[in-house]
Formats: C-alpha cells, sequence, structure tokens
C-alpha cells in the first residue's frame, strides 16, 4: 500500500489539475489544456515511478524537435534552443537527482568506478573552464545541457539499468521512436527521387542534417544485430529485429552520411578483431602505429588525397570515393577547416580554452583565407568544430580533450573486460552490441559532433550507463575463473 504522505500528494496534485483545466478551458486556452493530461502523467512518473519517465523520454528523443530550428525567434544567435518535450523533463529529473542525493547519498560502488570517474573529472573540468569562459552564458549554459544528460542516461541510468530487463526496454523504445522519424524521412525523400541533395532536407525537423541522423542509424544498427542473437526473445522478436535491422541499413545507405557509413566500417572491423579474440593493447598499438606512419608519411598522403576530385553523386560508388576527396568536396574541404582553426584556437588558449560551447563564436577570426570554402561563414549559424576532440581542445584546452579521450579509453576497456569474462552467452552478446554501437559515435566523432543534442547524448551516455551497470550487478560467479586464451602476434 501506498504511503499516506503520498496518497495526500497523489490527490493535492489531482486537484490541482482539475482546476488549472477548468481555468484554461474557461479562459479558452484549449492548446494547453489539452495537454495538462500529458503534463499532469509526467509529474506523477516523476513523483512516483521515475524509471517510466526516462523510458518516455527515450521513445520520444527520436522525435524530439528543437525550438532552436523553429524560424523567426532568432534564437540560434545567442545560443538558446531547447528540445522538446526531452529537455525539460532531463532537467526537472536532474533537479530530483540533486534532491535524492542531498537526502539519501549515492551508491558508492559507482562513484568508485573508474568510468564514473573519468566522467565527472570531465564535468568538473568543464566546469573550471566555464568560469575562464570568454561568453559565461553560453558555456554555462552548455555545462546545463550536458549535465541534464550524463545524470538522467549514466548516473540515474546506471540504477534503472540494473535490471537488465529495462536495458531491452531502452534499446526497443528507442528503435520504436527512431522507426517512425525513418517512415517519416523515407516518405519525404521519396519526393526527392531518393536523391543526395534531398537527404539533407528530408530529416527536419527532427534532425538538422542528414549526418546526425546517419550518425543515430549507425550506433543502433549493432544494438538490432544484437538482439536478433539473443536467445531471451522468442523466434518472432528475433524476426521483427531483424526485419528493422534491415530497414535502419537501408535508411543509413539513403542517409548519404559519409561519416556514418565510415563508423560503421570500423565497428565491423572491431567485431572481427573482438570475435579472434584479439586483445585491447594489440588493437591500441596498431590505432598507433597507423597514427604515427599517417604524420610520417603525411606530406605524400595528402599529395595523393588532393588527387582524388571525386564530388559527392546520386551514385554510391561515387559517394563512398568522395570520403578521401579534399580538393574540391566542399564538406570535407570545410572540416579541415574547422579542425585548423580549433588548433589555432587552442595554441591561443591552450591551458583553458575559450570555454565550453563558444567554439561557433569564436572560430571565425581564426579562418585563413586560402582554407575557406564556399561553405564557409562567420555566422555562428554553421555549426560546431565537427569533431568531438578538437572542439573541448579549442574550448577547455588540452586537458579538456585528454578527458574526453580518457572516458572512451575506460569504457572500451570495460566493454572488453566484459565481454572476454562473462559467461552469459546472451549478455556477451548485448555488451559487444553496446561496445561497438559505441564505437561508431567514437570513430564518427573525429568527423563531427553531436553530444550537446539529445538524439546523441541519450543512447550515448545511456549505453556507457549500461556497461557500468552490468559491470557492477554482476556476480563473482557470473565470470570465467580464468582469463581466456587470446590470439597475439606472438602465438
Amino acid at each position: 500500500m501506498l504511503r499516506r504522505k503520498d496518497i495526500v500528494i497523489f490527490y493535492i496534485i489531482s486537484v490541482l489539475f482539475v482546476g488549472l483545466d477548468l481555468l484554461l478551458i474557461f479562459l479558452r486556452i484549449n492548446a494547453v489544456a489539452a495537454l495538462l493530461p500529458l503534463v499532469a502523467l509526467i509529474v506523477y512518473w516523476a513523483l512516483f515511478s521515475l524509471d517510466k519517465l526516462m523510458l518516455f523520454i527515450v521513445f520520444c528523443t527520436p522525435l524530439s524537435i528543437n525550438i532552436f530550428q523553429v524560424p523567426g525567434l532568432g534564437l540560434g544567435q545567442i545560443g538558446v534552443g531547447m528540445a522538446l518535450p526531452t529537455e525539460p523533463i532531463m532537467f526537472g529529473i536532474m533537479l530530483l537527482f540533486f534532491m535524492h542525493i542531498a537526502y539519501s547519498g549515492y551508491d558508492k560502488k559507482i562513484i568508485r568506478h573508474p568510468v564514473t570517474i573519468m566522467i565527472t573529472l570531465s564535468l568538473l573540468w568543464m566546469l573550471v573552464t566555464c568560469f575562464t569562459s570568454t561568453m559565461y552564458f553560453v558555456s554555462f549554459k552548455y555545462l546545463l545541457e550536458r549535465c541534464w544528460g550524463v545524470i538522467t542516461f549514466f548516473f540515474l541510468g546506471i540504477l534503472l539499468f540494473k535490471k537488465i530487463k529495462n536495458i531491452y526496454a531502452f534499446n526497443w523504445l528507442y528503435v520504436a521512436g527512431f522507426t517512425v522519424v525513418i517512415i517519416y524521412t523515407f516518405i519525404r525523400h521519396y519526393h526527392t527521387h531518393f536523391s543526395e541533395k534531398g537527404a539533407h532536407i528530408a530529416v527536419t525537423p527532427f534532425y538538422n542534417d542528414h549526418t546526425a541522423y546517419g550518425a543515430l542509424l549507425a550506433m543502433f544498427l549493432p544494438i538490432l544485430g544484437g538482439l536478433c542473437l539473443i536467445k531471451k526473445f522468442g523466434p518472432n522478436a528475433r524476426m521483427g529485429a531483424f526485419v528493422l535491422f534491415l530497414f535502419f541499413l537501408a535508411a543509413l545507405a539513403f542517409s548519404f552520411s559519409r561519416a556514418a557509413w565510415l563508423s560503421t566500417v570500423a565497428a565491423i572491423v572491431l567485431l572481427g578483431l573482438m570475435l579472434f579474440r584479439v586483445q585491447l593493447k594489440w588493437i591500441l598499438a596498431g590505432f598507433f602505429v597507423g597514427i604515427c606512419l599517417f604524420f610520417a608519411y603525411q606530406t605524400s598522403i595528402i599529395m595523393k588525397l588532393q588527387r582524388n576530385t571525386t564530388d559527392v553523386s546520386q551514385d554510391i560508388g561515387k559517394e563512398i570515393q568522395s570520403i578521401s576527396n579534399i580538393s574540391s568536396d566542399a564538406s570535407n574541404r570545410e572540416r579541415l577547416n574547422r579542425w585548423s582553426c580549433a588548433y589555432r584556437m587552442w595554441r591561443d588558449k591552450p591551458m583553458f580554452g575559450y570555454g565550453p560551447g563558444t567554439y561557433m563564436f569564436k572560430y571565425a577570426p581564426y579562418q585563413l583565407s586560402y582554407m575557406r570554402t564556399i561553405i564557409s561563414t562567420n555566422e555562428a549559424n554553421g555549426g560546431n568544430a565537427h569533431n568531438e576532440y578538437l572542439g573541448p581542445l579549442a574550448e577547455e584546452g588540452v586537458l579538456g580533450m585528454l578527458l574526453v579521450v580518457a572516458i572512451a579509453f575506460s569504457v572500451i576497456t570495460l566493454a572488453f573486460r566484459l565481454y572476454y569474462n562473462l559467461k552469459d552467452r546472451d549478455m556477451r552478446i548485448l555488451v559487444i552490441s553496446i561496445l561497438l554501437g559505441l564505437a561508431t559515435y567514437f570513430v564518427h566523432g573525429l568527423m563531427n559532433n553531436f553530444l550537446d543534442t539529445d538524439k546523441a547524448a541519450v543512447p550515448f551516455w545511456g549505453f556507457i550507463g549500461m556497461l557500468v551497470a552490468i559491470d557492477i550487478t554482476s556476480k563473482k560467479e557470473d565470470f570465467i575463473e580464468k582469463p581466456v586464451k587470446v590470439i597475439t602476434p606472438a602465438n
């Protein structure tokens, strides 16, 4: 039975709701009155069933619309934007979380987890750089947005994901909402004959461009692939997941997002390495050697890339070839322009940067004339640094970038350990699916940055929360007692 206090609160809210609804109807504000039942349900969930409210946000995230994109408001010029209905609800949940912490504390196992430590240090450093920022309002707003995403789906998400059924619910609900967006996008794209240019506008108003849409498609392809193989679900559910996997794959192909295609290929390569049980240290060593070889032969590599003049095209083959075109492809050249600006900004403010969220307002003077393209702009309306690592470098200094890399490294290390050591087959498939989904974003982050949007923040922090929750809730007997033998160059 509910406690007496809860019953009293419920009746007070009910009376206030009915009174407010009648008042709005009397004043003929019918549009607002029509939304009151949903608002009342959200308030009820927040007070009595927070897990349902969090899962409601998950379903709504692919369908949310940012008021930044509403014409005529001019909010983009002052850095104001909010995704409705998700972000106001996440803000409210964040306040409830702080009240909960003040009243009853938080799980010490979660606080001491290496991934939690890295994420907390990143937020603390972001707070420090807000105080040294060149634009206080923009930076503190950016920090606030980052906090409500991290708190809702990482810190609270871990508590939600301690029940494995909630991990599956999270993924199914996001996929369900996303499927609606894909159908809508296909209908709009059909009227442009599925052209490359049509892909840019077909995703509006749910996504501001096709690259963000592609990034999330790539992120959920491994999840759907894993759901096809998990025996916990019956044959009908697995067949449904397989059909959705093919549907998402087709959507990815017609998104014309080259960065998303590239990140998907990277995830496939990582999957192959994991299936062959190659140790993480050798994978990282190979990655490091690749970077060293690039810098050692960068002149000849760049000269060869400059000879590629294949532009974006309706032909998917030519579209793939255009990925390495840095001579005439405006999109690729603009990325180089943005990245070079981030580097020069860091050189001017190497320790603290310009402040979180300020890149788009400060990079214009750092553009070199010969690097500008036909899509270059001096206004704060052309997006950010197009890189999840160089953006923090310019905005938060070298420590900001290193902490982002540290988060990625700690998450990958955790996922590899869980995958190699967990006994349960379904759990191992779940872990590898989550890791590959995150891997697509880690790679995609080299070419774009979307963590300042709810579309990417909810699954990104949610996936990380899932891995930590699995690690914390797994008992000693759930793990293989002896380390699994893995393939190394030595054997």
